[in-house]
Formats: structure tokens, sequence, C-alpha cells
């Protein structure tokens, strides 16, 4: 395990199976990680199911924070505004009590909550989710696979300038290869939005030395030969993703191609979120975990910030898109 201590915030409701995979997972995490602590965010009895589970040693590793609301999946985004355990894991991001926090609740409403709980940085309107695909060629970071669903080319820019940075910092990939996914790779191909992306950035310089490679097309997620960062909207983002786990399963699983996490990192907030699919399993609540622990432990929010500092070029920062909280993101994971 990685060195230093992380205090991880965990949604024990959000969920379709919660909160028993929430449970399930989170002593998983605490049991293989002995820098781990927890701050248990829901009702006092799931939470104390959970520590009474653990030795005396590991429950000193867990806290509770009692709460009994929780937006459900079917609601509106803007719901977590005023109540549920999301929004008290802001809370606790936010003042200091806890690192990083997880949940696998409805993802518009983490996205939203994080966005005006923990401040967007300057320049990234749309907050992004980030994940890492393991893919023939190494690990293959897609976003955005569900923070916002409209396919603005500002959007896919400023997007692709987010992946390189995080691809930098949390794979260790040196100049990373950035494409743009769309249906052929011949200059031309794609919808408006894609097309105009596509113009901005094969003119503009990326952060990190990253290089821009074009437009690639669905099979280089999986195999990774022309693309380190693939980047889409959070549409066609969060179809690909549930489309290529579930040819993974099919398959038999993922094995151990790159122990990548399946759970998504939200770029371009003021602090470490990571977010769940809504059908997690305990393991896959115990890798999100375990991926905002890595993140936390990496300073990956501030080393991306940092990497951003010098802002995003002008073209690329042009702005079109709507605020935080509307009907754009609410895609359900």
């Amino acid at each position: 395990m990685e060195p230093g201590t992380a205090r991880i915030a965990v949604d024990l409701l959000g969920g379709d199976d919660a909160p028993a995979v929430v449970v399930d997972g989170a002593l998983r995490a605490i049991r293989v990680d002995p820098h781990l602590h927890l701050l248990l965010v829901g009702p006092p009895e799931v939470a104390d199911e959970l520590i009474g589970a653990l030795d005396p040693a590991q429950r000193a590793r867990v806290m509770v924070r009692p709460v009994r609301d929780a937006v459900g999946m079917a609601d509106h985004p803007t719901a977590a505004r005023a109540h549920g355990t999301v929004r008290a894991a802001v809370a606790a991001v936010r003042e200091g009590a806890a690192d990083a926090l997880v949940s696998a609740g409805s993802t518009g409403a983490t996205v939203t909550a994080a966005a005006l709980g923990l401040g967007r940085w300057p320049a990234i309107r749309r907050p992004a989710l980030a994940a890492s695909l393991p893919a023939v060629g190494g690990p293959v970071v897609l976003l955005d696979v569900g923070g916002t669903l409209e396919p603005r080319a500002a959007t896919l820019t400023r997007h692709a300038v987010l992946g390189a940075a995080y691809a930098t910092v949390a794979h260790a990939v040196e100049a990373p290869r950035v494409g743009l996914l769309s249906v052929g790779t011949e200059a031309g191909k794609g919808d408006r939005p894609r097309r105009h992306a596509d113009s901005l950035l094969a003119v503009e310089a990326l952060p990190c030395g990253a290089r821009y490679v074009g437009l690639v097309e669905g099979y280089d997620v999986t195999l990774g030969g022309r693309a380190d960062v693939v980047v889409t909207d959070g549409f066609t983002g969060n179809v690909v993703l549930k489309a290529v786990e579930g040819a993974y399963a099919m398959a038999g699983g993922t094995s151990a191609a790159g122990g990548v996490p399946r759970a998504a990192a939200l770029l371009g907030v003021g602090g470490t979120v990571v977010v769940c699919h809504g059908a997690a399993r305990a393991d896959d609540v115990a890798s999100g975990i375990g991926l905002a622990a890595h993140l936390w432990r990496r300073r990956a929010t501030d080393r991306v910030a940092a990497l951003l500092a010098d802002g995003i070029p002008a073209d690329l920062a042009a702005a079109d898109d709507f605020p935080v909280g509307s009907t754009d993101t609410e895609v359900r994971r």
C-alpha cells in the first residue's frame, strides 16, 4: 500500500444496492489498507453494522457522521443542494474532516453537490468524470463518462486538457497522447461539435507535453495503441464505458489488467471525489475507496490543478456551456 494516511468519506446510502454492498466494500477496503481511515456518512445503525465487524484496531480508524436522507437515483440532481448523504460527505471534505469522498449514488447529484460545495477550477465550467480502462497498450483514460452530457466543442476541448493532466499525474504517463472519439479517423468525420473541437485541438498546445493525435475510434479505447486519453461527451462516454465493461464481463473479467479500478474521478472541482457505478458491487466500492486514497496520497487534485495553472489556451477556453445543476448532469450510473 502507498504510505500516508487517507481519510475517505463514504456515502453509505449511495447506489442501487446500498447500504449492503457499500458496507461490504468499506470492510474490504479498510482491512487491506492499514493507513486508511473512513468517515461513514449515513444512518448510525448501518455504520454500526460495519464497525461491529472490525477488530478494535480497525474500529479506531472509523468515524461516523449520522445522516438519514439520501438523494435517490430517480431524484433530480439539484436535490443534493438541500439534503442527503452526498451533500454531507461533500461538507466533510470542505470542512477538512475528510480528504476525499466516494459515492455510488446518483452521478448528477454527486457532480452537482461537489461543484457547488467544493467549487470549480478557473475555466472549467463543466466537471468531467475520468475512468481508467485496461487496454492492450496500458491504461486508457476515458472522459467524460457521465459528468456532462452535452457534446459541446468547448467542453470537449477543456476535457482534453483535463484528461492529459490527469493521465500525467494518476498514471505517470509522459507526454500523453490525446484522441477525440469519433466515427472515423479522417479529418471532417463526426458531428459538428467534434469537427469544431478537432480543429481547435489540432492547433493548440496541450499541457504536460501532451500531443493531440486526432480522431480515434471505439476500438482505440480498448487497444490503447493510438491514445492514452480518449475524450468524448458524457453521454457517449457513459455508454462506451458500460459496453466495454459488459464485454469484459462476457469474456470472463479483466483479470489483473493494469489493476484498473472500476470507478471514476471527478475532475475540475476543488477536492478529491470518486464516483462508483450505481450498480456497484462490494469489490467496486472497495476499488473506488482505494482510488480515492491513491489520488489523495499522490495529491492528484492539487497537481492536476498546478499543471493547468498557466491557464487553458484562449480558444480552448471559449465558453458556451450551461450552469452546473442543469439537466445535462442527470445521467444515472
